[in-house]
């Protein structure tokens, strides 16, 4: 897959990284790549696609954590990820969970996050390590810096998802992103009805201490009473 590759088709929806997905999945069966093959760089693809590179890195973070290629092995703009297993109906099912999601209710989602955070932070406390823990950190210092609301709430989903990472389960990671980005704008407008952001980030903390404390009960607490205060009409 060369450099003159016109294969790529331009992406025109708003939320890119879906599509994305699904024409990395496309080039990949049209193509016959098997584990081994390398896909086109981060820089290549996008200039492709006609999306910024935050979508085509959006998207490769989704297929490495299903384990479908592994970015490690290439380095720079023009080193692309390695394909390590064909996506079969992986990706696929992910990707109707992206598009399904606008079907279900907002106590829904909330709701199944909260089983699902409630998990990851008890598993996270038990699996902590200094990496992951910096990453949070970075991830709180983020959204202190933050000059707008949209701009702490994608830092908040990092968080998020960074417990859901380091709780071990690929699966649980994916759909934990995939209920963040359906919500986002639910995130939005919760973070703006509550005014300011002081009390969400004393939650942010807490969740923070008892994860880097070992201690899951108190994990699992704070991040019940973060969802609570979020959404308190759809927990």
């Amino acid at each position: 897959m060369g450099t003159q590759d016109t294969g790529w088709r331009p992406v025109r929806r708003a939320r890119t990284f879906e599509d994305v997905l699904a024409q990395i999945e496309r080039r990949i069966v049209e193509d016959g790549l098997t584990p081994g093959d390398r896909l086109p760089g981060e820089r290549h693809l996008a200039e492709q696609l006609q999306v910024s590179r935050s979508s085509v890195r959006e998207a490769l973070r989704v297929l490495e954590t299903l384990g479908v290629v592994s970015s490690q092995a290439g380095r720079g703009p023009d080193a692309g990820a390695i394909l390590t297993a064909r996506p079969d109906s992986t990706l696929t099912d992910l990707l109707r969970l992206h598009l399904g999601l606008s079907s279900l209710s907002m106590r829904e989602v909330v709701q199944t996050r909260m089983m699902i955070e409630q998990w990851s932070a008890a598993r996270a406390a038990a699996s902590r390590t200094e990496e992951s823990l910096e990453r949070l950190r970075a991830d709180l210092a983020a959204m202190d810096a933050a000059e707008s609301v949209a701009e702490f709430v994608r830092h908040d989903a990092s968080f998020h998802l960074g417990i859901a990472e380091l709780a071990g389960n690929r699966l649980i990671a994916a759909t934990m992103r995939a209920l963040r980005a359906a919500v986002e704008g639910y995130a939005i407008e919760a973070v703006t009805r509550l005014g300011d952001t002081a009390g969400l980030m004393a939650d942010h903390r807490r969740i923070y201490e008892a994860i880097a404390a070992g201690d899951g009960d108190a994990a699992v607490a704070a991040v019940t009473g973060h969802l609570t205060r979020t959404y308190p009409d759809a927990t």
